[in-house]
């Protein structure tokens, strides 16, 4: 009964409390604030207390019957609670980022009512066991990011954040009629009794198509991508949400959950996935070589990223699929490190242009240091976590076989190594331009460094993530085997 109460609460907390943030805020934008922390942050720990459970082989699960099959079913296994830890985690530093970041602007009330209601129907989508209870709190990712997305009002802010909603939203729409159809082949929408009715059952290739685009146009894979680099007119803070995570992360885990978890797609989508993913990641790591916007070069690189961990995912043995769940822990502390560096860099100079920046590593070395130790992360140069997940995937695709596939994703490797390099040059060294802004608030600088450290530490103690994904992967192959 322990655990039950507490998958309740690690949903029910950030959805429902988020509710009362607007009315805290009005008597007391303190009290709002740390509110808002404690929600995410107490997700976050009764998440931890989940997993000796989960590692021990035990789930969780609540179910409520509810008519036509719309079951409330939460379900809480190795692969929900380390998304859940990965999500609430990097999700609470933003948070406490954001009491500074955010201070000064208007409609502060709405900001954290949405950041909370956005982490915590991420929450609910990760514990969901039922595919019509994940397709509601998907949606609700969707009207949370839109108002975050379009969160200073003016014209051109508005117009990205609806053509981020539509796009997501059309995606969804997709991916709602492929689940209809995996009800029609197996009589429910639970995604356990689903994965017992279809275990030997060949799954439609148009119920996988649907699906799958709801998954890409959430994960902004190509050609689906084109939202997630219009979405920089947003915050900072709110980037780095849908980058590192929660938005994109969306998707990687909705496959994972779908086609490893639960069913087999045909064997075609085995090869048609890391070849759509090999293309994204190349494309967009090309656009980052040559954009001289910060958050859009960060963006296109958190495209090519999310290539990668679709990817270790889709060559289906355990070591590619374990790559590609410690990669989403890797990229989320590092990408939401380079936002909220960035975030600190714009809101001190009020410049994107990477062109129009330079020597603010003298009087920004926090920022620059935190944000080198983000880079080489996601570079994946070793001791830092970012270098095993990216050698998993990579010998992952060797052992599937998938060689040419698997050099195009090296290629994107290298290609990531120079962008970040130039981003990193022209920002903080060579001769200063303009006024020479000073360092952002304790709080700010407090969180890229506490990012940029977990960064290289986990790599130097990668025992610890890897045996958890290991773990989960040996759960996983159960499952599915």
């Amino acid at each position: 009964m322990k655990n039950e109460l507490l998958l309740y609460a690690i949903v029910l907390f950030p959805v429902v409390g988020a509710f009362s943030l607007p009315f805290l805020g009005k008597s007391s934008e303190t009290l709002r604030n740390w509110f808002a922390l404690a929600f995410i942050s107490l997700s976050c720990a009764f998440s931890a207390l989940l997993v000796p459970t989960v590692l021990a082989g035990h789930a969780i699960t609540i179910q409520h019957n509810m008519p036509y099959g719309i079951n409330f079913v939460l379900h809480a296994d190795g692969l929900a609670v380390f998304m859940a830890l990965i999500s609430s985690f990097i999700g609470a530093i933003i948070v406490l980022y954001s009491f500074s970041y955010i201070s000064h602007y208007d409609n502060r009330n709405e900001y954290y009512f949405m950041v909370i209601l956005f982490l915590g129907s991420m929450m609910g989508l990760i514990y969901s066991g039922n595919l019509i209870l994940m397709y509601i709190f998907w949606e609700l990712t969707a009207v949370a990011s839109w108002r975050l997305i379009g969160f200073f009002r003016g014209k051109k802010d508005v117009l990205r954040a609806d053509k981020a909603f539509l796009v997501t939203v059309f995606g969804a729409l997709a991916m709602l009629l492929g689940f209809l159809m995996l009800y029609s082949q197996a009589g429910s929408f639970d995604l356990a009794a689903i994965s017992i009715a279809l275990r030997h059952v060949p799954i439609s290739n148009v119920a996988v198509a649907l699906i799958m685009l709801g998954i890409l146009s959430k994960s902004a894979t190509l050609p689906l991508h084109t939202w997630l680099p219009d979405a920089g007119v947003a915050p900072s803070p709110v980037t780095a949400l849908l980058h590192a995570a929660v938005l994109v992360k969306i998707g990687v885990y909705a496959y994972a959950r779908l086609f490893i978890v639960t069913v087999h797609p045909p064997a075609m989508w085995l090869v048609i996935i890391p070849a759509i993913a090999a293309t994204s990641a190349l494309v967009s790591a090309g656009a980052a070589l040559i954009e001289t916007d910060i958050k859009r070069i960060i963006a296109y690189s958190t495209v090519s990223q999310i290539g990668f961990i679709f990817f270790g995912l889709a060559v289906g043995n355990p070591i590619g699929i374990a790559g590609g769940l410690l990669y989403i822990l890797m990229h989320g502390i590092a990408k939401g490190g380079l936002f909220l560096c960035a975030g600190i860099v714009e809101q001190n100079t009020h410049i994107k242009d990477i062109r129009q920046l330079g020597g603010l590593a003298t009087t920004m070395p926090l920022t620059a240091i935190s944000f080198l130790l983000c880079a080489f992360s996601v570079m994946g140069i070793p001791p830092f976590g970012g270098f095993f997940s990216k050698f998993m995937v990579i010998k992952g695709g060797i052992d599937a076989g998938q060689l040419w596939i698997t050099a195009v994703f090296v290629l994107g490797a290298v290609l990531t190594i120079l962008y970040l390099f130039r981003v990193f040059i022209m920002v903080f060294f060579g001769e200063g331009k303009g006024t020479q802004p000073r360092e952002g608030s304790p709080v700010m600088v407090g969180s890229v460094v506490s990012l940029g450290v977990l960064s290289l530490l986990s790599g130097v103690l990668i025992y610890y993530p890897f045996h958890f994904t290991e773990t989960v992967v040996k759960q996983i192959m159960g499952i599915g085997h």
